[in-house]
């Protein structure tokens, strides 16, 4: 771990990201050496310290380390943080010092490979996720939801979870975002008041719309999604899985999973 381009362990105790989650984070995958969708991720981080009003983030200085972090791995996870950094009082960031930039590294997750032959199975999780469009979209470190979600879903033996908002809208997956194909229209959940706007989720909608398919953005019910003829998850290091079940409900197309692979494969490439 590398804490402001110090390899160390330790983190103060006064920094605001332990404190209050202040601050924002995102995941990437590394690839003989290299960080895969870097400048996708680096946008991602931009936008949530926009979004958060986190000023100070030397962003070169940031994409260097990242690069260091990861060249001499073959395969790897890549983790960033952003936190506004020690000081303040209270809630207050006044008197708070340049924001903290935290890089890790782990080990790559094996479980995927067998998802994609397989498929994931999914249960609706009883953990709701609050309304709120100043933070919807961003990965911003305040995360009990998720881990509440990934308690929950610890428990029933599924892969991932099947997550609504207090309102009872679909959403996303524990760690994942989802499409879903009925016959030939094909569906995303609308995240503008809450959940992940993911890169690998941004990136197939931009080669749906490439390919002149249009990828409806909706606000949907689960029973909508349970009367639909296959359903996908991804995120940036599946990079995507096709569902083979949601509760009792079986699904066996792979049309649309076959087609997001594909395209999967090409960003992949590209990076």
């Amino acid at each position: 771990m590398w804490i402001n381009g110090i390899r160390q362990p330790t983190l103060a105790a006064t920094d605001r990201g332990l404190q209050f989650g202040d601050g924002c984070f995102t995941t990437a995958a590394v690839r003989q050496g290299k960080i895969v969708l870097l400048e996708s991720h680096l946008q991602r981080l931009r936008e949530g310290c926009e979004r958060l009003w986190i000023g100070g983030v030397d962003w070169h200085r940031l994409e260097t380390e990242m690069r260091a972090a990861a060249q001499l791995q073959a395969q790897a996870v890549l983790k960033v943080i952003i936190s506004a950094g020690s000081g303040g009082r209270g809630y207050s960031r006044q008197g708070c010092g340049e924001p903290t930039r935290i890089i890790s590294l782990a080990p790559w997750p094996q479980h995927y490979t067998g998802l994609q032959q397989r498929g994931a199975s999914l249960r609706i999780s009883p953990i709701r996720l609050a309304r709120n469009a100043q933070f919807a979209g961003i990965k911003h470190l305040n995360r009990l939801e998720q881990v509440m979600i990934r308690a929950h879903l610890d428990q029933t033996g599924a892969d991932e979870a099947l997550v609504l908002d207090t309102e009872g809208w679909v959403v996303e997956c524990c760690a994942a975002n989802l499409f879903w194909r009925q016959g030939s229209q094909i569906f995303t959940p609308d995240l503008s008041a809450s959940g992940v706007d993911g890169i690998m989720r941004r990136r197939l909608m931009v080669q749906l719309a490439a390919t002149g398919q249009t990828c409806r953005v909706v606000q949907s019910e689960p029973a909508q999604l349970l009367a639909a003829d296959e359903v996908v998850i991804c995120n940036a290091l599946m990079p995507v899985l096709p569902v083979r079940q949601i509760e009792a409900v079986q699904f066996t197309e792979r049309l649309l999973f076959n087609q997001l692979q594909a395209g999967c494969e090409k960003i992949m490439e590209a990076s």
